[in-house]
């Protein structure tokens, strides 16, 4: 079958209503650099990277789906470690550096935050621990505009043991 000017209008047509239909929220691994970002800083540290995980994500989009009302800054207290972040435009990239600005915070030789918050590197801490082995994240769009971000962890681990 041969393509003329109407078949090619209906695949065009078929093609802008797939677009048109494209949530603002996603779980695709590396739509917005979860993935990459958080395997980036691990292999700084020599850290084995993390394996996307699609229940974890699913778990992750429901979440920020359910944030999308308020865009609160309220942890899911799902069964999974989980950081959250929420800022205009705020991709995983972003998000995951955001968390890592808490590693000056963190003494590594008594494996504890030394910033004005006892748990100030605890997003820090979560993205460079050792144990954790699978990630799922997600982002939704806000009604006041703002990306709500968030990453869970598996296994949840001990934020007081040694990250490395």
């Amino acid at each position: 079958m041969g393509f003329n000017s109407q078949n090619v209008l209906a695949i065009c047509s078929v093609a802008l209503i797939l677009i048109n239909c494209v949530p603002l929220a996603s779980s695709v691994a590396d739509d917005s650099g979860f993935l990459k970002a958080h395997n980036d800083i691990r292999a700084e540290h020599g850290l084995p990277p993390l394996h996307w995980n699609e229940t974890i994500a699913e778990f992750a989009q429901n979440y920020a789906n359910e944030r999308a009302a308020d865009c609160a800054m309220e942890h899911s207290m799902g069964p999974y470690a989980e950081n959250i972040a929420s800022g205009l435009d705020m991709t995983g990239e972003a998000a995951t550096k955001y968390w890592c600005t808490e590693k000056d915070e963190y003494d590594y030789n008594s494996n504890k935050c030394t910033g004005p918050e006892e748990d100030g590197c605890r997003h820090y801490t979560q993205v460079v621990t050792r144990d954790t082995t699978q990630l799922g994240c997600a982002r939704a769009k806000c009604k006041n505009g703002d990306m709500f971000v968030t990453c869970n962890y598996d296994p949840s681990s001990d934020w007081d043991k040694q990250p490395y």
